[in-house]
C-alpha cells in the first residue's frame, strides 16, 4: 500500500472513534502504536544478534503477543487490556528499579502517552492495517517509514500548532554538512524536536563507522532533548529506524529547566545544532535558572543563553536557526550579543528568503554559525537566493538542499559577490548591536512619499466605492 493510503487509512478509521479528538491525537495514537511495532521488531533482531539478549517486557506485553494475530484481541477486551494493563506497564518502566535501558527507552516513550481510542473493534483495525502493511525487519520498509514519518509531519501542520516541530530537511542537511561533525565528539539538540537534526548527523557520522566499537561510540556521543511529548515520541522512533538501538540519550525533559550554574565543565559539548522554539514563552520561573542578565521568559533568547554556555570553551561550535527579531532585538538579546561578539567568533550568517519554513510560519529566519573562544572581528553574511522564477517557497516547490551549493562553494573562499558581504565587528558595535545587516549589493526599492501614497490609496478607495454603488443599483434595478 502507498504510504499516503497507508496513513489515510489508519486515520480514516480513526477518525470513526468517538475517543479520538481532532489531528494531533490521532498522530499520537498512531505514533505510539508505530514505536511499539518498531520496538518489537527490533527485539527479534537483537534476539538473534545480541547474545543473551532478555526483553524488559512479559511475553503478554510484547505486540507479537497481544497484537500480531489479526484474528485476536478486540472490543472491550482489547481496551481494558490497553488501558489498564498495558499501559500503566510501560508508563512504570520509566521508574522501575533495575530495568534495562531498553526498557528504559520504553518508559520514556509512555511517560506521557495516552490510547485516545475507545473502540476495541477499530482499535483492532488499526493494528491489522499497520501489522500488515509495515515490516520494520525489511530494510525496504524501514526506508519507508521516512515517508511515514514525512506524512506523519505534513498531518501536524492541521493540528494547529506544528510549526514548532518541523524544520526543513534541505536546511537541517547544509547546516550539518557545514558543521561538519566528526565521530567521537559530543553533539546535542536542546531542543530536538522530532530529532530532523540528529538523524541528518547520523547519517553523515555513519560514513566514518567502520567498527563496533565506533557504532558504539556514535551512539554514545549524540544527545538530544525534547520538552513535548509527541515529538519526543517521534524523535525516539526516529532514532531507532536510523540505528540508535536503545536511544537513551534522547531525552525526555526541559532542557531550560536546569539552573545554569548546575552544569558542570563535564556536560559541555563540542558541537550544538537546533532550531530552538521562537516566539514562544516560558512559564513562571523558568527564567529564575538563569543569571540576572539572560533573565526573560521569551523562550530562544533562554536557549541561546543555554548554547553559549554549553559550549566548549575552545572550539565548541554551534549552528543556530533564529528568527529576525533576535537580530535587531534590544534589552536581553543586546547583552546576548554583546556577549556572543566578545567570547565567540560569530564568522557567519545565512539570510534565509521568506517562506523557508512555509506552510508553518512566515516569520523570516536566519542560521548563525559561531565557535566559542576567540572574539569576532568580521561577520560575514551570505543572503540565500530565490531560485530563478521563484518568489517564495511552498509545499510544491520547497527549498532543496542543491541550492546551498553556492553557499557550500563560497565558503572555504570568501569573496564579496551579490549574495555576501562582511561587516567589522566595530560596525556592528557602533550599531548598537544590531545584526540586522541590510545586502548592500541589492538596490534599495523608494515605495514613494507615504502622504502621496495615502492619497492615492483615498483616491482608490472612492473609485471603489462608487462603482459598488453603481453595481448595486444595476442589480436592484434587473431584479426589479
Amino acid at each position: 500500500m502507498a504510504i499516503g493510503n497507508l496513513v489515510k487509512s489508519i486515520q480514516d478509521i480513526m477518525r470513526k472513534d468517538t475517543g479520538v479528538d481532532g489531528d494531533a491525537q490521532r498522530i499520537s495514537q498512531l505514533t505510539w502504536l508505530l514505536f511499539l511495532k518498531i520496538f518489537d521488531d527490533k527485539e527479534q533482531e537483537w534476539e538473534f544478534l545480541v547474545p543473551g539478549y532478555q526483553s524488559p517486557l512479559a511475553v503478554k506485553y510484547r505486540w507479537s503477543s497481544w497484537a500480531k494475530n489479526q484474528e485476536g484481541m478486540t472490543g472491550e477486551e482489547l481496551v481494558e487490556f490497553v488501558n489498564n494493563d498495558l499501559f500503566p506497564t510501560l508508563k512504570g518502566l520509566a521508574t522501575a528499579a533495575g530495568v534495562s535501558n531498553q526498557g528504559k527507552v520504553i518508559g520514556s516513550v509512555f511517560e506521557d502517552a495516552y490510547n485516545y481510542m475507545k473502540s476495541g473493534t477499530l482499535l483492532r483495525q488499526v493494528i491489522n492495517v499497520i501489522e500488515e502493511d509495515v515490516d520494520f525487519n525489511s530494510s525496504e520498509d524501514r526506508h519507508l517509514f521516512n515517508d511515514i514519518y514525512e506524512k506523519i509531519l505534513a498531518d501536524l501542520q492541521s493540528a494547529g500548532n506544528a510549526g514548532e516541530y518541523y524544520t526543513p530537511r534541505a536546511v537541517t542537511q547544509f547546516m550539518v554538512d557545514i558543521l561538519n561533525p566528526q565521530l567521537g565528539e559530543s553533539l546535542l539538540d536542546p531542543a530536538c524536536g522530532t530529532g530532523g537534526f540528529l538523524t541528518c548527523a547520523i547519517e553523515y557520522l555513519r560514513q566514518q563507522v567502520k567498527t563496533a566499537d565506533d557504532s558504539n561510540l556514535l551512539q554514545a556521543t549524540v544527545h538530544g532533548i525534547e520538552k513535548k511529548p509527541l515529538p519526543h515520541m517521534l524523535a525516539m522512533t526516529n532514532m531507532m529506524l536510523h540505528g540508535i538501538d536503545v536511544p537513551t540519550n534522547i531525552r525526555h525533559d526541559n532542557t531550560l529547566a536546569k539552573p545554569l550554574r548546575d552544569y558542570k565543565p563535564a556536560e559541555r559539548v563540542d558541537l550544538i545544532i537546533t532550531n530552538p522554539p521562537f516566539g514562544g514563552m516560558e512559564e513562571d520561573g523558568i527564567e529564575e535558572n538563569f543569571p540576572t542578565k539572560y533573565r526573560t521568559r521569551e523562550t530562544a533568547d533562554l536557549f541561546m543563553g543555554l548554547i553559549m554556555h554549553l559550549l566548549k570553551n575552545e572550539g565548541g561550535r554551534a549552528g543556530v536557526v533564529l528568527p529576525d527579531g533576535f537580530l535587531f532585538g534590544e534589552g536581553v538579546k543586546t547583552t546576548l550579543k554583546q556577549e556572543l561578539l566578545a567570547g565567540f567568533n560569530l564568522h557567519t550568517i545565512v539570510r534565509l528568503p521568506k517562506g523557508v519554513f512555509s506552510p508553518y510560519t512566515s516569520i523570516s529566519t536566519n542560521i548563525l554559525f559561531f565557535e566559542k573562544g576567540t572574539p569576532t572581528e568580521t561577520v560575514w553574511f551570505f543572503e540565500h537566493p530565490y531560485p530563478p522564477g521563484y518568489k517564495s517557497y511552498s509545499r510544491s516547490k520547497p527549498l532543496t538542499i542543491q541550492e546551498f551549493d553556492q553557499e557550500k562553494a563560497w565558503w572555504n573562499n570568501r569573496e564579496q559577490n551579490e549574495y555576501a558581504w562582511p561587516v567589522s565587528v566595530q560596525e556592528i558595535i557602533n550599531r548598537n548591536y544590531n545584526l540586522d545587516c541590510k545586502n548592500p549589493h541589492q538596490e534599495t526599492i523608494d515605495h514613494g512619499d507615504p502622504a502621496d501614497l495615502m492619497a492615492e490609496f483615498l483616491e482608490i478607495s472612492q473609485q471603489v466605492e462608487e462603482i459598488q454603488g453603481l453595481l448595486k443599483s444595476e442589480l436592484v434595478q434587473a431584479l426589479g
